[in-house]
């Protein structure tokens, strides 16, 4: 199956992401290592802009693992409707079911002291006005919402393997969304 998650950077959303990969052993494909990556390859400044070469990346990959069989989980800040899009046509064109997880932060205080905290390690990271202004369109259809705002890590995690448990149960199989 393949799990898609969403959210402005400093939500939580890697971090859960990545714990959630670990738990259920997937492939774990991180938008932010992959356009790394192409910067490097192309020597780029670590905040060039390079459009859509690391959405279209992390798309390839997706379907390669998932035509091995194996569950894939796309971290990225996936944040119009076009890119959900792609990665459900990716979903639906290696015949899996799909999940897509948005996190939020509700407390913007607490959004922000995340955001600072990771971008002191990251000074690559846009900065919070960025975060603030960037486009995100509002979703148009179901998806499993997270609040970290008051929710552990390990709590969040528990919450979508909730959700794939009780689809299982329901559908015997995995929830399309």
């Amino acid at each position: 199956m393949m799990i898609v998650f969403a959210g402005l950077p400093g939500t939580g959303k890697s971090t859960i992401a990545a714990r959630l990969a670990e738990y259920i052993g997937a492939v774990y494909l991180r938008i932010d290592s992959i356009e790394a990556a192409i910067r490097t390859a192309g020597g780029l400044a670590p905040r060039a802009s390079i459009g859509p070469e690391g959405y279209l990346v992390a798309y390839r990959l997706a379907a390669d693992n998932l035509a091995l069989g194996l569950t894939v989980i796309a971290d990225s800040v996936n944040p119009i409707a076009l890119t959900r899009d792609a990665y459900r046509a990716v979903a639906r064109e290696q015949g899996v079911s799909l999940l897509e997880v948005e996190v939020v932060c509700s407390d913007e205080a607490e959004h922000r002291r995340r955001f600072d905290t990771r971008r002191a390690s990251r000074p690559q990271s846009p900065s919070w006005a960025d975060v603030r202004s960037r486009e995100y369109e509002t979703w148009d259809r179901p998806r499993l919402v997270i609040d970290t705002a008051e929710r552990p890590v390990a709590d969040s995690v528990g919450a979508i393997v909730d959700a794939l448990r009780q689809a299982d149960i329901q559908h015997g199989s995995p929830p399309r969304t």
